[in-house]
């Protein structure tokens, strides 16, 4: 029987993927020609998309960027048994030069099957590292992370296996796993694509926290505006307990784990750990002062683990394939591989997934082809909304945590948005501070009012209006809020502001501005050292 993949990932829909797989299924009826159409998840190469593979025997091929034009074809192509002279055949998607560059650990399995198929996850791997994680105590758990190197993907990027064992070593009578996949960063795609390719990962590597903490219960805190990785997430929560992998006794082992997906209600702040907690215990989201922290008094007050999707994810490959091994990948400190997303006017955008090391200049030119435009980058933002914006004197930066923070900036989620050189950086610098004032909480006023100021400063800045004296005005408006604010929303904005002005200072009248740009400049120098 001949399989046709056909991806229901969002952006594969968006393309027009329902329609097609609608057309392939009638057309092949209609032809006589039996085939077993499969809904699989993306593959990550976006740009390609509706991405069609099809299986024949031992072989899987693929073809790029069909549509309803090309199903006659396709379906004709099939039953002759030969689609290599069809036009948009690519071969084996895995041998394409955007695809065998990537050291696939996370996302190995996205796109090879039905998401929600528990058999083929089993299959391919899934599940491993929770069955070695029942035949161990908490402790060994928790050590195999720490030895492992995995920190947070999110933002902080803290060591995962200490926020554990913070959890582990503290007394509660109930405690939580609580996973934020409120994924608000502008050119970030990798929770959604995983939660719609891999449903299952996430679940296990929630299982594996909870059996190495001592949590019997956790929560998906979801982005309310992705209902298909919703809609999967329920499927293979029931699933995996109707089968003995949730609920009570996990595979007769005594270890009891429930797992339910909240929604969020489109609050960026939510991203935080601290809002994410308020809004799951039904309170509006806003910001908590630290300490206490949430490994100690989290949801509802009790110990709780707060991690993104990714880092989640990865457990499970900590656990099937060893501390050791997931460690051989990256450089430094900066251990395992990193889903980067290539967003913005990219030709070739979606999800690389790479050990740790490769420059930015690399990731972007020789993976991403360059600009979608065609002209030359000039700007490349790293880390979602709150990321630098970095010059190409920046882009041979190697991609790692302490690299990136030497040069004031982030890796962040692993958002990249590139830009060309049509591009106004004084109105990416506006956009930062008007994105802080939409999206503030309001808690603490250097973040709530500092803002709304920027914006004021900067409109006062590109209309001519006593450019030096605004931007020392600014220089030290981003001082207040870096260092006064209580969270990252208000403390990281300073960041793609300083970085447009300080590396793009023709955009905001550089002829004006010699005072204002050197107190800038003096400004990232103090905070290097």
């Amino acid at each position: 029987m001949t399989k046709v993949f056909i991806p229901q990932d969002m952006v594969a829909v968006a393309c027009g993927a329902d329609e097609l797989a609608a057309q392939v299924q009638q057309q092949a009826n209609e032809s006589g020609v039996e085939i077993t159409l499969v809904r699989n998840g993306s593959r990550g190469l976006l740009w390609l998309e509706p991405l069609v593979e099809v299986e024949q025997g031992d072989q899987r091929v693929s073809l790029g960027q069909v549509d309803a034009d090309d199903v006659s074809s396709l379906i004709r192509a099939i039953a002759d048994g030969d689609l290599s002279q069809h036009p948009k055949f690519l071969g084996d998607i895995e041998q394409h030069d955007y695809f065998k560059c990537q050291q696939r650990l996370t996302f190995k399995r996205a796109g090879l099957a039905d998401p929600v198929c528990l058999e083929s996850y089993r299959a391919n791997g899934g599940y491993a590292g929770l069955t070695r994680a029942l035949a161990m105590s908490p402790q060994e758990i928790v050590d195999e992370v720490k030895e492992s190197g995995l920190r947070g993907r999110g933002g902080a990027a803290f060591p995962t296996g200490i926020k554990w064992q913070t959890v582990l070593d503290t007394a509660g009578e109930q405690k939580y796993i609580t996973c934020n996949a409120d994924e608000g960063d502008s050119g970030t795609f990798a929770d959604r694509l995983l939660m719609e390719a891999d449903p299952y990962q996430l679940i296990e590597g929630m299982t594996i926290a909870g059996v190495a903490v001592g949590a019997t219960e956790g929560f998906i805190y979801l982005r309310s505006e992705y209902p298909l990785a919703h809609r999967l997430l329920d499927i293979a929560i029931e699933r995996a307990q109707n089968q003995g992998w949730l609920g009570k006794d996990i595979q007769g082992s005594g270890h009891d784990f429930q797992l339910e997906v909240r929604l969020g209600a489109g609050a960026y702040i939510c991203g935080e750990e601290t809002s994410m907690l308020e809004s799951l215990e039904g309170k509006r989201g806003m910001v908590r002062s630290k300490p206490p922290l949430p490994a100690i008094e989290g949801f509802l007050a009790s110990p709780t683990v707060v991690n993104n999707v990714l880092t989640l994810a990865a457990v499970t490959t900590v656990l099937a394939e060893g501390a050791e091994h997931y460690q051989n990948f990256g450089m430094g400190r900066s251990r395992g591989t990193m889903p980067m997303q290539l967003a913005g006017n990219i030709k070739h955008g979606g999800l690389v997934e790479l050990a740790f090391g490769m420059s930015l200049r690399e990731l972007v030119d020789n993976i991403g082809g360059g600009t979608a435009s065609g002209r030359p980058v000039r700007a490349i933002q790293v880390g979602g909304p709150l990321g630098a914006y970095l010059p190409e004197s920046q882009w041979d930066t190697p991609l790692d945590y302490e690299s990136f923070a030497a040069i004031q900036a982030m890796l962040g989620h692993g958002g990249v948005v590139v830009f060309d050189d049509s591009v106004d950086m004084s109105l990416q610098a506006r956009f930062a501070m008007e994105f802080c004032a939409e999206e503030s909480c309001g808690k603490c006023t250097p973040c709530r009012i500092g803002s709304v100021r920027g914006v004021e400063v900067i409109d006062r800045i590109r209309s001519g209006t006593e450019r030096a004296n605004n931007l020392s005005l600014l220089h030290d408006l981003c001082d207040t809020m870096e260092y006064g604010s209580l969270c990252a929303m208000g403390g990281m904005t300073p960041f793609p502001v300083r970085s447009a002005v300080s590396h793009f200072p023709e955009d905001f009248g550089a002829e004006n501005l010699a005072a204002g740009e050197q107190q800038v400049k003096s400004s990232a120098e103090e905070v290097t050292h």
